[in-house]
């Protein structure tokens, strides 16, 4: 693509963007100042249209941007925007305040992205299935309470106070503290076989009590693996869009973020690639969200990626201002889960 056909495709893409209404090459003319004629944009815009980047809806003189066309932009036009001050502080300021529990931050997570994109946030739970044991820890509390504190290898941290008899030492804790990590470390739930339980109950036997209690909070630290959850932000915020005012389109969306099935599949995938990727229209698998964009990262913890971030919207989307959102809140999050690991929740 030649340098001019460049140019009047951003300003199409850009025009589109900001006003929904189909571009016509007075318009780029009058707004653009390319330094030609409407007649000679007029012939650019037709080979554009011959080469598939922009397309003339039925009732409209003007054109839009083509998926194609949105492609081209996000990969060879496109120029990343730079949040504002302000845009920063929210996200910042908003974690301050919900770092004390990993359901919190998720929650907070989908609130801010769909209220500074303005379109329909997607936040992967993290995915803690297939993790191991790292560590197991029960910490005296008082004179006859305990925390029991579990690391997962993947980072996640889960902590439940527990009451505990008056026969039970500091040193008892940290006997069994030190009996459960040489036994299970490394192991997932599932591979925690009879036997070496009942190795671990007879080796134990007298703080059966602390041990049930131990074990159950062991398997509620794996709770999410049959209970994957996508959080959604901001469902409605896309019926503000002028593409939603047609009745048809608000069911066909709504019968979308029924299916939370569908959507998990969908940012799950995404949580394997690395940085901010970006879906268009016919580049999303499933057909029924072809008239829709994807803008999706995964979020890390140690470096492991254990969930993901997205942003659903219309394929008009500003795709600069949501891919930078998208970035920046990701690593935002992934320092926020840093902190509450790895200092415990402080």
């Amino acid at each position: 693509m030649d340098d001019r056909k460049r140019k009047v495709l951003l300003a199409i893409v850009h025009d589109y963007i900001a006003t929904a209404e189909p571009v016509g090459s007075r318009t780029i003319a009058k707004k653009y100042r390319l330094g030609v004629s409407p007649a000679t944009i007029r012939n650019e815009m037709a080979d554009l249209e011959e080469q598939g980047y922009i397309e003339q809806p039925h009732t409209s003189a003007g054109r839009v941007p083509s998926e194609r066309g949105y492609r081209y932009y996000v990969d060879y036009l496109m120029e990343k925007e730079q949040l504002s001050r302000e845009e920063e502080e929210i996200i910042r300021r908003g974690y301050e305040t919900k770092v004390k529990d990993v359901g919190q931050v998720i929650h907070k997570t989908g609130q801010l992205l769909s209220q500074l994109t303005h379109c329909t946030a997607m936040v992967l739970t993290p995915q803690i299935g297939t993790s191991c044991f790292r560590h197991i820890q029960l910490v005296p509390m008082h004179s006859s309470q305990a925390m029991v504190i579990v690391v997962m290898d993947n980072g996640i941290v889960h902590h439940r106070m527990i009451e505990t008899p008056d026969s039970i030492s500091s040193t008892d804790m940290e006997t069994l503290s030190k009996v459960l990590n040489a036994k299970l470390q490394g192991l997932t739930m599932e591979s925690i076989k009879l036997t070496l339980m009942k190795e671990i109950y007879l080796e134990l036997g007298r703080y059966k009590h602390i041990l049930d209690l131990a074990m159950e909070l062991m398997q509620d630290s794996l709770v999410l693996k049959t209970e994957d959850k996508i959080y959604l932000g901001g469902v409605f915020n896309m019926l503000s869009q002028p593409e939603f005012h047609n009745v048809e389109k608000v069911k066909t969306m709504l019968s979308i973020m029924e299916q939370e099935k569908m959507l998990h599949e969908l940012l799950a995938c995404e949580s394997q690639d690395d940085g901010v990727t970006v879906r268009i229209g016919g580049e999303i698998k499933y057909n029924v969200i072809r008239d829709y964009s994807m803008v999706a990262a995964p979020y890390s913890v140690s470096g492991q990626k254990i969930g993901s971030i997205g942003v659903l919207g219309p394929t008009r989307m500003e795709y600069a201002k949501v891919i930078s959102i998208v970035d920046f809140m990701t690593a935002n999050l992934s320092q926020v889960l840093e902190r509450l690991i790895l200092g415990g929740g402080k």
